[in-house]
C-alpha cells in the first residue's frame, strides 16, 4: 500500500523543475557510518558513492579508512563546502571528493558501492536509475530506508551510542 502511495506522489511531480532535496541534513552517527561500510564490505581502490552525503563523513571514512576512492553527491551548497573543507583539512583530496548536485542525474556505473541514507520516496524513484546503471555485483547499502522493490543480501539492526536504533540493508546488483 505505502508504494502505491509513493508512486501516485512520483506522478504527480514535475520532473522539470529544479532539484529538491532528497532527504533532509540528518547526521548518521559514525558508528552506524563504519557499519555500513563494513557491510557494504568496502576494499581498497574501490568507488564509492554517497548519495545525499551531507557534511562527507562516509565519503571522508571510506577515503581515510579503506583507501577507496569516494564520492558524495549533495545538492546543499553549504554541506558541499563544509565536506569539502573537511577533506581539504585532512589532506584527503586525492581519494576524496564532493559533487554539487542532483543525485538523480550523475553517473554511478563505475560504482562498486553506493551508500544511501534517503526517505523512502526518493529511494522508490532512484532504484530504477541504479538498476539501469550499476555494474554486476555492485553493492548498495541503505540506512532505515530500503529499496521496496529489492530483496537484501542482509539485513542487520544496530544501536548507535545513544540508544537509537538503526537497520542496514545491502543489496547486491
Amino acid at each position: 500500500m505505502w508504494t502505491l502511495f509513493c508512486f501516485f506522489l512520483l506522478a504527480l511531480q514535475d520532473h522539470d523543475k529544479p532539484a529538491e532535496r532528497a532527504a533532509p541534513y540528518y547526521p548518521t552517527p559514525q558508528i552506524v557510518v563504519d557499519r555500513m561500510l563494513k557491510l557494504g564490505e568496502l576494499k581498497r581502490g574501490e568507488k564509492l558513492y554517497d548519495l545525499g552525503s551531507g557534511d562527507g563523513r562516509i565519503v571522508i571514512l571510506g577515503a581515510q579508512k579503506y583507501s577507496a576512492k569516494a564520492t558524495g553527491v549533495e545538492l546543499d551548497h553549504a554541506l558541499v563546502v563544509q565536506s569539502r573543507a573537511r577533506i581539504a583539512k585532512l589532506g584527503l583530496e586525492s581519494g576524496a571528493k564532493i559533487i554539487e548536485g542532483d543525485l538523480f542525474k550523475q553517473d554511478y556505473s563505475d560504482a562498486d558501492l553506493v551508500t544511501v541514507y534517503l526517505l523512502p520516496i526518493t529511494n522508490i524513484k532512484l532504484s530504477p536509475v541504479l538498476e539501469k546503471m550499476l555494474k554486476r555485483g555492485a553493492r548498495v547499502v541503505c540506512h532505515d530506508f530500503e529499496f521496496t522493490e529489492w530483496k537484501a543480501e542482509k539485513i542487520e539492526t544496530m544501536e548507535d551510542s545513544e540508544g537509537r536504533s538503526h537497520t542496514l540493508f545491502l543489496y547486491r546488483r
